[in-house]
């Protein structure tokens, strides 16, 4: 299974979000493939979390899976956030770095 995958099948069964889309953005940064990834993570799990809390959440469920990639922007949401906002922000352009 892709890393891509493992992580959407992962952050699905342990966050049970109502909205998640992952992102490889890998071809962003110099190190190659399957190495940075972008989550977009909408769940009423969220709701009085501050966002150090919700990022908390989710690298608990992703588990031993943060050992196996480089990178994961993650942008968290209640469900009344992502009904405001519908859109997470774009991820930066890569700044350099080695592979």
């Amino acid at each position: 299974m892709a890393k891509i995958d493992s992580i959407r099948t992962t952050l699905d069964a342990q966050l049970q979000p109502e909205h998640l889309e992952v992102f490889d953005e890998s071809h962003m940064h110099s190190r190659g493939q399957e190495t940075h990834y972008k989550a977009v993570v909408v769940s009423a799990s969220f709701d009085g979390l501050n966002a150090v809390k919700r990022h908390q959440r989710v690298y608990v469920a992703m588990g031993e899976l943060m050992g196996q990639i480089h990178a994961l922007a993650v942008h968290t949401y209640t469900p009344q956030e992502w009904s405001e906002q519908k859109v997470a922000p774009a991820s930066p352009t890569c700044r350099g770095g080695h592979a």
